[in-house]
């Protein structure tokens, strides 16, 4: 596992075993989550999403308390994989880490709670499957704007974007503060690392 410039975003780069039948790797072992990032991920949900080139999706994070902790990984074909902190109060607010996730390195990222997440396709086709510590639950889920140039996330600009109405009409981080909708840093703190105090 190595540990991102942001607390509590982390890339898991798996040792994959071939042989004359191909290969095998294991994607996710908590253990091993556990004795590098301190956090222990207990599964509520999993959840996959199919994307052709050039979508972006993100960036996502929830209202759910305790938090979501996400940890992904892409089974199929390659995206820049982005995790945002949106924690007001860190020492890298408003900071961004892309890292390349694909079916030939099968790496996972770790992505605590009160980080944003997203992502955009590099390949024809992409599908990424999510281990989530909380259930989905409709409303909480949060966003703000891929393209809020506050932040300035270098998205690939080879390829013609392709992004949802709902995340293109998402708030600039600035206007997501001032609603009072991002997490807080110090109550991450006080409540511990399983915890984003949103």
């Amino acid at each position: 596992m190595i540990q991102l410039g942001i607390e509590g975003a982390w890339l898991i780069e798996p040792k994959i075993l071939h042989d004359v039948r191909g290969s095998f790797c294991e994607l996710f072992r908590d253990s091993i989550l556990q004795q590098n990032s301190g956090r222990s991920l207990q599964i509520a949900q999993v959840s996959y999403s199919a994307s052709h080139r050039g979508v972006i999706r993100g960036i996502h994070y929830t209202d759910i308390q305790p938090g979501q902790d996400k940890y992904v990984t892409c089974v199929y074909g390659a995206v820049l994989d982005v995790a945002v902190d949106l924690r007001v109060g860190s020492p890298t607010y408003g900071r961004w880490e892309a890292y390349q996730l694909d079916d030939i390195t099968h790496r996972a990222a770790f992505i605590a709670a009160g980080l944003g997440h997203g992502f955009a396709v590099l390949s024809e086709e992409a599908i990424l499957v999510y281990l989530l510590s909380s259930e989905y639950v409709p409303g909480q889920e949060r966003r703000v704007r891929p393209f809020d140039m506050e932040l300035a996330i270098a998205w690939p600009s080879s390829q013609e974007h392709v992004v949802s109405d709902w995340d293109a009409s998402a708030p600039m981080l600035a206007e997501a503060r001032q609603l009072g909708r991002l997490p807080q840093y110090r109550k991450l703190l006080v409540k511990g690392p399983s915890c984003d105090g949103l």
